[in-house]
């Protein structure tokens, strides 16, 4: 494919897109959802775009994700985060374990037989939807512009910058079972997911200080450089946390948190810079699922996927938030359904 045709896809791809939102927007449907139904239209069974790279588009999103998280952390503040560190982190640790167990048992109970999976594949399955889509949960509550009671908001931000490590825990320790005929390793999955959210913590804040002196210390003359110097910051944050075994994603988010409470050159503009990113992120990342997804493939897998995503909608994720949250008797029903329906991963990717 010749270059200018790619450019003229992706052009014509993001306008319809962009316009496509505008008119969502008046009659309540998600962003997120139309950019995805724009990514099936032009896609091999709709107008014929062919695309199936999956490195590519993993690439892609891994890079969206990491812009998207870092702007999140950007724009909030730490005064707003306190008063639901403790609700954040349950809901990013024993709330996901509660949705991925109640998920699987019904997924097994349900459609065991008719999906052929067994309760070890029901786990892994369940986990891997166990978390909340962080692409989702920022751009409904920024891009929206709400103003939420209750803290709500930061609390679903921080669940949202938080629980990647425990649903990856998870996913982890069900595929080593299935390969290793059953045998568990709980001690080692623990440690596992200490080392994640102790190494992605204290990476993300080390380095998001060294970021904001960095960027303070150095002199450049251009000033549109600064906000590209930020988000190579934030690609390196993800990369170097990799490395040291913690969670990129929550090093990610805890970095843009750091940096944002703190003061730097240019701030303002930086901050104008990430939302624009992040909005480019986020079309990215749902036109590129939207171009993987074949609807004329989904005809076998429609009934029990939503079966599945009722299940988690009306049972297994407003069942792990009203537990996790028995000890905080401050959020009231209505905060709590609110955080039980938004932000989850298939709604997200519906």
């Amino acid at each position: 494919m010749h270059i200018e045709f790619s450019m003229l896809i992706l052009s014509v791809l993001f306008f319809t897109a962009i316009i496509a939102s505008k008119a969502g927007s008046r009659l309540g449907v998600p962003a997120l959802l139309l950019f995805l139904a724009v990514g099936m239209l032009f896609g091999s069974d709709g107008l014929g775009v062919h695309f199936d790279n999956i490195q590519i588009a993993q690439i892609i999103g891994t890079a969206a994700l990491c812009a998207i998280l870092f702007s999140g952390g950007l724009d909030t503040k730490i005064a707003d985060i306190r008063p639901v560190l403790g609700p954040g982190v349950i809901l990013a640790t024993l709330g996901v374990v509660v949705t991925a167990i109640v998920t699987a048992l019904i997924i097994h109970l349900l459609l065991g037989r008719h999906i052929g999976i067994g309760l070890l594949g029901c786990l892994l399955l369940a986990s891997t939807m166990s978390s909340t889509d962080s692409a989702s949960v920022f751009s409904i509550l920024r891009g929206k512009g709400l103003r939420l009671k209750h803290n709500l908001r930061p609390t679903l931000e921080l669940e949202s910058g938080a629980n990647d490590p425990m649903a990856y825990v998870l996913t982890v320790t069900f595929i080593s079972l299935m390969l290793q005929g059953g045998e568990a390793h709980y001690v080692q999955a623990i440690g596992l997911l200490l080392v994640q959210l102790t190494v992605g913590v204290l990476a993300g804040f080390v380095l998001g200080e060294a970021m904001v002196w960095f960027v303070n210390k150095i002199r450049i003359d251009n000033a549109a450089l600064h906000p590209v110097l930020m988000l190579s910051g934030c690609f390196f944050v993800f990369a170097a946390t990799h490395y040291l075994k913690g969670n990129s994603y929550l090093a990610v988010y805890i970095a843009g948190l750091v940096v944002g409470n703190r003061r730097f050159v240019h701030k303002r503009s930086t901050r104008n810079f990430f939302e624009g990113v992040s909005w480019i992120a986020q079309l990215g990342i749902f036109l590129t699922l939207g171009l993987l997804v074949n609807p004329s493939e989904l005809r076998t897998v429609l009934v029990p996927g939503v079966i599945i995503s009722m299940v988690m909608i009306f049972i297994s994720r407003p069942l792990s938030v009203f537990l996790s949250l028995l000890p905080f008797p401050r959020y009231t029903l209505n905060d709590r359904m609110f955080l039980s329906w938004v932000g989850l991963r298939e709604i997200g990717r519906a």
